[in-house]
């Protein structure tokens, strides 16, 4: 793969041959994703020492097991889930303990991980080495979100600190998560496409007729972080828009939405009422889950506004995603050409990936 050209006025688009071919989709996973931090959880259920929480890493392309556990201190460690003597998953439920056993053969290991004792090998050479432990992976908490990475090639803070400067001043870590508003959705398209159709409000006026009303197209503005892009939407005239402290940068504008999208695959949808979470999780080359979770702020606000519509937007999104999927695996399409305006987050977006895939 070629570099994208850093400026957009000259850049051409990722080929179609990226959406449509399983072997780009396998680059992704080595050069991509399991360089990237990935959100695993939230911190509900781990608030009590030895609290343990199983949790996959990116399922089901980087199905890697991994396992959550409160420590004495408070603290919280990343552990492999897998039993380092014949495989085994520790830890299948979330549960509370002092210890991990493994439930095949009995190995035990404390909760950071190091082997305590282990059935029927007294009389084995080199026995316990560092192997014989588990693996711990680095994990980072913002507000009450938990992620880790498993070779990352970048800081934590230079995903994060765009977001955190500007939006930071939320109670985030009070929102509360609510199931009966979270679901799953499945698309019949490339991961990445999903994520094209997320990064630019190009395609709002026609495909979102409704959203449209609530926000002002002429306004609708983005900015690029180093591994993140912000889609700032203005609210329409009479549609709820944000209460802004002083101490907010955007402070005096109807901001409406802030849409947060964090490299490569997580998107943090902040509205007055709260936080759609969307992560965005390949199966195949042309078939993408998105997980939706919502975590409420001011649940009287959920009725109105752009957040107020989610389902409605997210089939209209994916009737659009699925048919550019027919569409850019023609002999006919080879690569498009970016929108200076309107389409930067985009750019940025293959950018990013070119980078990665070619190091």
């Amino acid at each position: 793969m070629k570099p994208i050209s850093s400026n957009i006025r000259d850049a051409k688009t990722l080929k179609g041959d990226f959406y449509t071919s399983e072997d780009y989709l396998e680059s992704s996973k080595v050069k991509i994703f399991e360089k990237s931090w990935q959100l695993l959880s939230d911190n509900s259920h781990l608030s009590s020492v030895g609290s343990q929480k199983p949790v996959q890493f990116l399922e089901p392309l980087v199905a890697e097991p991994l396992v959550l556990i409160k420590q004495k201190d408070l603290s919280l460690k990343c552990l492999s889930n897998v039993c380092t003597h014949r495989g085994n998953i520790l830890v299948n439920n979330q549960t509370k303990a002092k210890e991990i056993v493994c439930k095949y053969h009995g190995r035990r290991f404390n909760s950071c991980g190091k082997l305590l004792s282990m059935p029927e090998f007294s009389d084995v050479n080199n026995f316990p080495s560092e192997n014989d432990n588990l693996t711990e992976l680095p994990i980072k908490n913002w507000k009450q979100f938990l992620f880790s990475s498993l070779n990352s090639t970048y800081k934590f803070e230079q995903l994060i600190k765009e977001m955190d400067n500007r939006i930071g001043w939320m109670p985030i870590e009070k929102f509360k998560f609510d199931p009966s508003t979270s679901k799953d959705y499945f698309v019949n398209a490339n991961w990445a496409l999903y994520c094209d159709n997320y990064l630019e409000g190009f395609h709002i006026p026609f495909v979102h007729g409704g959203l449209n009303k609530t926000l002002d197209y002429d306004k609708y503005h983005t900015e690029l972080g180093s591994y993140a892009v912000l889609q700032l939407g203005y609210a329409e005239e009479n549609s709820i828009f944000f209460d802004l402290p002083k101490k907010s940068v955007d402070y005096g504008k109807k901001i409406a939405a802030y849409y947060y999208w964090l490299f490569p695959n997580m998107m943090f949808n902040f509205y007055p009422w709260g936080l759609s979470l969307n992560i965005v999780k390949p199966i195949k080359n042309n078939l993408t889950k998105v997980e939706f979770r919502s975590y409420v702020w001011d649940d009287k606000k959920r009725k109105s506004g752009a957040g107020s519509i989610l389902d409605k937007v997210e089939m209209e999104d994916e009737e659009i995603v699925e048919n550019v999927q027919k569409g850019i695996g023609s002999k006919f399409y080879k690569r498009g050409r970016f929108s200076p305006k309107m389409e930067k987050g985009v750019h940025h977006f293959h950018k990013l990936i070119s980078e990665f895939l070619v190091l």
